[in-house]
């Protein structure tokens, strides 16, 4: 792949024909061989995906659902990772020093992005003066029923995430004898209006949403 032509993005556009859909499960085509070294290129882009490339995440989450059974259509949508990898070897994270540390952060759910399994996908990314510090894209264990459910699925993920990176800089900042961010509320942002308004009311309200289970209403607490 070192003499690849670059690409401008991590994966092809989806179909919304899901028999189209390049990334579908494997059907009637031939597994690809142990010469080819499928696991070891997602081990491989999932090391980057966790360390210093956030915009591959979705692509290696889909791809990595397919390594024990992987098709030729897999394969080209790894090399077309590497490719955009190739293209992109510039990019990564720089964390300067001097900076305001106001941590800001951002949820959203892709709904039904598995159409062959019901899935949606959860996705945060976290910044910290103006900097990626955490970051997940991640496929929902349980099915959503509409575009808000699985969005305050993700906000709830999102949540989580935020109370422990509060504490764990503020365990910080304390230890150095910093200006701490307690002080400071920390900004979720959401870009989902009905799942917005009912976090915002903090209870399950009407026919619609009254199966949504009570613990994903955690973020209307903090």
């Amino acid at each position: 792949m070192d003499k690849a032509h670059p690409l401008s993005s991590p994966m092809v556009v989806r179909s919304l024909e899901v028999d189209k859909d390049p990334f579908r499960p494997h059907e009637s085509e031939e597994l690809l061989g142990p010469d080819v070294p499928y696991l070891s290129a997602i081990g491989a882009l999932m090391y980057l995906t966790n360390c210093t490339r956030p915009d591959i995440a979705f692509a290696v989450n889909l791809l990595a659902r397919y390594i024990s059974s992987p098709t030729r259509r897999h394969w080209n949508g790894v090399k077309h990772v590497f490719r955009y990898l190739r293209g992109t070897s510039d990019m990564g994270l720089f964390y300067s020093r001097g900076v305001k540390l106001n941590l800001q952060g951002y949820a959203d759910a892709g709904f039904l992005s598995d159409p062959h399994k019901a899935r949606s996908q959860t996705e945060y990314v976290f910044t910290c003066g103006n900097i990626v510090v955490s970051w997940k894209s991640v496929k929902q264990t349980m099915v959503s029923t509409s575009s808000n459910h699985s969005e305050v699925l993700a906000i709830y993920e999102a949540s989580r995430e935020c109370v422990w990176l509060r504490n764990m800089i503020e365990h910080i900042q304390e230890s150095c004898e910093l200006p701490s961010i307690k002080d400071y509320p920390t900004i979720l942002y959401e870009d989902n209006a009905a799942c917005i308004a009912q976090l915002s009311e903090g209870f399950i309200k009407g026919d619609r949403t009254k199966h949504i289970s009570p613990k994903f209403f955690h973020a209307h607490e903090l």
